[in-house]
């Protein structure tokens, strides 16, 4: 929850990077461009099972000691104080990108790094409490609910960014900088404070030696340590997870869907002005621009009291097949609807962010079958998180380049070679003869057109396919959670006879 504090100042982290990259702060030569990016792509995709391995490597075993129950009051309060340290040091290097403190490129690379790094961290801690801290779908919904809430507060700071935002003189958005991360760094310390204090009165006011779960159960202190029975390596642990169905039918979903989420993030700006732009004001597109950060949270609010009362399953299948009426309706209508288009391409974005969100609460429920299926003695919850986020992580790379081709490919514009022009005698990237102005200028607009309904029909029905093959609901999510139930009663009872 307390992580939302810096969900709006990331937005301005990467459209400082952007405008850095572009000319504004920094442009590297294109052999050194080549170099941070590699660095960064390699860094940005191991490091999510990096850390979650380290985090998690201790509780991976397939022979419980005394039987498997939920998260120990200790590895509930590592995380938190693992959020304690990396949420701050996450707004300090945030912060080190707007000082200058070393030579551009090697700045720019190191800030990059740790504000990726620092994130990671700060993400997969706090998911994993999501998964920790509460077993049954209505508390996990229930603790998602404010985390969606709080995370739409921290975006508005996108809307106050451009009081201060100022191609010219920085002076001022880096006070703003400043401003941001003391309050996000002092948030964290003042969360992570608060939820250690309501851990610890809340095993005085049971009598428990461990932390009080769902059902009121108590569990052993130190669940971890000592004499270690069955551990396993990285490797089998992969083996392990590449023999958990559900797990690659969600990954193979998911993929989808990060895919699709980094395309609308990267071409809605693209979209608005090739597809509106004689419809709406420069004004009226920033601020869709920025809503379209805050809607999604604030559009979870909505869809997660239909998780409880329907399951996310349901919900989440929803969306897709609701994804896939909308895109068919929108190219049934053409692009000469402008009200229609304007809704078309909020919502997409809207939903689609949605979506993203609620699939965590998927990841928590493989977090308790992970747990059954390998009779593991504690569930390696930022480690599962850690491997979607790796397996996933591709979508993220190939959104901006599949596009950008796809959008070469049909209009013969190539947006990093060249500004989409109008005039006749303007240079081509294909072996074509140049189209005059009247026929060009609707050409771009078109193939925006078609790029923005076709990308959200083919992911719809790949993520309806593979979401159908997903088992983890209903009758059988239920016995799992029974099941890790069961097992954590068991442990109590161990508890006791001792």
């Amino acid at each position: 929850m307390n992580k939302s504090l810096l969900a709006g100042s990331k937005c301005h982290l990467w459209g400082g990077c952007m405008d850095w990259s572009l000319g504004v702060l920094y442009t590297p030569p294109a052999h050194l461009s080549l170099f941070l990016q590699t660095v960064f792509l390699l860094w940005n995709s191991f490091n999510d099972p990096l850390f979650g391995w380290l985090s998690d490597r201790r509780f991976l075993s397939s022979q419980p000691r005394s039987g498997a129950g939920l998260s120990s009051r200790d590895v509930v309060l590592t995380r938190v104080r693992a959020l304690g340290w990396h949420g701050p040091l996450l707004a300090l290097s945030f912060l080190a990108f707007w000082v200058p403190w070393a030579p551009a490129g090697l700045q720019f690379l190191l800030c990059l790094c740790l504000y990726d790094g620092f994130l990671t961290l700060v993400d997969l801690h706090h998911h994993a409490l999501l998964a920790d801290l509460a077993l049954s779908a209505h508390d996990r919904t229930h603790l998602n609910f404010y985390c969606s809430l709080f995370s739409a507060a921290g975006a508005m700071s996108v809307f106050a960014s451009y009081a201060f935002w100022n191609k010219e003189d920085f002076s001022s958005f880096r006070a703003f900088c400043v401003v941001l991360a003391a309050g996000s760094g002092l948030g964290f310390l003042g969360a992570t404070q608060l939820l250690k204090r309501r851990i610890e009165a809340t095993r005085k006011d049971r009598g428990c030696p461990g932390l009080v779960m769902d059902g009121g159960v108590c569990e052993e202190e130190p669940l971890v340590g000592g004499e270690e029975a069955g551990s396993i390596t990285l490797g089998q642990y992969l083996r392990q997870l590449a023999h958990h169905q559900n797990f690659l039918w969600f990954v193979g979903m998911d993929l989808v869907q990060v895919f699709h989420c980094h395309f609308n993030s990267n071409f809605f700006p693209l979209f608005l002005e090739h597809l509106l732009s004689d419809h709406i004001s420069l004004s009226t597109g920033s601020f869709l621009l920025g809503i379209s950060y805050v809607a999604p949270h604030l559009n979870n609010l909505y869809f997660l009291p239909l998780c409880r009362r329907w399951g996310v399953y349901a919900v989440v299948r929803g969306l897709l097949l609701l994804k896939l009426s909308l895109s068919l309706l929108m190219l049934l209508a053409g692009p000469d609807h402008p009200g229609l288009l304007c809704f078309f391409i909020a919502s997409n974005r809207v939903f689609t962010e949605g979506t993203c969100k609620l699939l965590t609460l998927v990841v928590t429920d493989l977090v308790d079958e992970d747990l059954v299926l390998n009779h593991r003695k504690q569930a390696a919850s930022a480690l599962l998180f850690g491997m979607v986020a790796l397996v996933t992580k591709p979508g993220q790379t190939f959104a901006p380049l599949l596009g950008t081709w796809l959008l070469c490919f049909y209009t013969g514009h190539d947006l990093f070679q060249q500004p989409p022009v109008t005039s006749v005698g303007s240079v081509q990237p294909w072996p074509e003869p140049p189209a005059p102005a009247p026929v060009q200028a609707p050409t771009l607009r078109q193939g925006c057109f078609y790029l923005l309904v076709l990308v959200p029909i083919i992911c719809a029905l790949l993520q309806l396919f593979t979401w159908s093959q997903f088992t983890l609901h209903g009758r059988r999510l239920r016995m799992v959670k029974a099941q890790r139930q069961n097992l954590a009663q068991i442990h109590t009872l161990n508890i006791k006879m001792v």
